[in-house]
């Protein structure tokens, strides 16, 4: 257990030697104080990079669960040598790879009362397996995809304020538009800043991407739905293929069953689990409560994704305007009257476009490629600095 715990720390050494110089804004908005949390959010927003900046000048742990090594022996094993070494706290990432995880992290935290314990998962995975058991004692936080305002803070160091698009004051939009030019890095964040990935190359970027949500497929995805054939994992990459160059964002579900010879209740399980690993989004109307719905329209998780393929310029901007708004912990709901507005978010009836775009009966437009909000009119990169 010992040789276990030194080759660790190891990895855990060498991962901090690697941690970027600026860190993401939305950082410093977690709470923590409290002894018992579980990080969840998209692979490649920075869960791992986060417990990890919290281990500077304290006696903590880190591990991933799904290290070879880590896997050799119980997770409740494990962790209670390594608080016998004299460590203060555990983080413990990917914790869904550890067997009868929920039951060892309860056991954990009911044994070290004085300890702290973080779990990290790469989706919503993780609240599935153990919440019952886990409700009453951890608390539950979500890192989201990262926001225009955080990108552009890691490309040039520049932050700058948080702002509310539907309710602000137009000099503090001033102040942004004075400092930088808006579009340009709008249209830099939309082409490969969803993610603090890039390097540089954008080809590395979409390969990074593209990877992450394999991963999410492929590793993650068999944790929701068993047994899972080839069939399956084609059917939703088919999926991803479908949505990125599709006009219109939504499925056929009988056409699907029939030409991957899907029974339906296989179908429906196996999208209801893309959309918890974030891989797509189901937008659906607001007394849309069915077990058995793909929603009103599907969009894929990161707008980016599109771009990759040269999708539907609708779709990316409809994709944008739902999914960061979801992010900013909004209420999305897909319109109940689509020639009047597009989607309900919170309450406002929101209309998305180009320039040109009419408001119809919204209560506000979000329209590309203009920079400054005009009475409902309102400029798309402004949802991005919601946090």
């Amino acid at each position: 257990m010992q040789e276990i715990i030194k080759r660790l720390k190891s990895v855990q050494n060498r991962l901090l030697l690697d941690l970027p110089e600026r860190l993401r804004p939305f950082f410093k908005t977690i709470r923590t104080t409290n002894r018992a949390i579980i990080i969840t959010g998209a692979r490649g927003t920075g869960k791992t990079t986060f417990m990890l900046t919290q281990l500077q000048d304290k006696k903590y742990f880190y591990l991933s669960a799904d290290h070879p090594i880590a896997a050799t022996v119980p997770l409740y094993d494990l962790v209670e040598a390594i608080f016998l070494e004299g460590y203060e706290g555990v983080f413990i990432d990917e914790i869904h790879y550890a067997v009868d995880w929920s039951k060892h992290l309860k056991a954990l935290y009911d044994s070290f009362p004085h300890k702290i314990i973080w779990g990290s998962d790469s989706s919503s995975v993780v609240m599935r397996g153990g919440i019952a058991d886990l409700s009453r004692r951890f608390v539950y936080t979500h890192i989201p995809l990262l926001s225009l305002r955080e990108y552009i803070y890691l490309e040039t160091g520049d932050e700058l304020q948080v702002i509310n698009p539907y309710n602000e004051d137009r000099k503090n939009v001033y102040k942004i538009l004075k400092k930088i030019n808006i579009l340009k890095w709008f249209r830099d964040y939309m082409e490969h800043g969803f993610r603090p990935l890039y390097t540089g190359n954008i080809a590395d970027y979409q390969e990074k991407v593209m990877n992450t949500i394999v991963k999410s497929m492929t590793s993650d995805i068999p944790f929701l739905v068993p047994q899972l054939s080839q069939n399956h994992f084609r059917f939703m990459n088919a999926v991803v293929g479908h949505l990125a160059v599709s006009n219109i964002p939504t499925l056929s579900i009988n056409s699907l069953c029939k030409k991957w010879g899907i029974g339906k209740e296989k179908l429906y399980q196996l999208l209801n689990a893309m959309e918890q690993t974030n891989v797509i989004r189901l937008i659906r109307k607001k007394n849309d409560i069915s077990l058995y719905s793909i929603g009103a329209k599907i969009f894929l998780y990161e707008p980016s994704v599109y771009g990759f393929f040269d999708g539907n310029i609708g779709n990316i901007r409809e994709s944008y305007a739902a999914g960061i708004s979801m992010e900013s912990k909004r209420k999305v709901f897909a319109s109940d009257n689509e020639p009047e507005y597009d989607f309900l978010i919170d309450k406002l009836k929101i209309e998305v476009g180009g320039k040109k775009k009419k408001s119809k009966k919204a209560d506000f437009v979000l329209r590309d490629g203009v920079d400054i909000p005009d009475g409902i009119v309102i400029p798309l990169w402004m949802l991005g600095f919601e946090y």
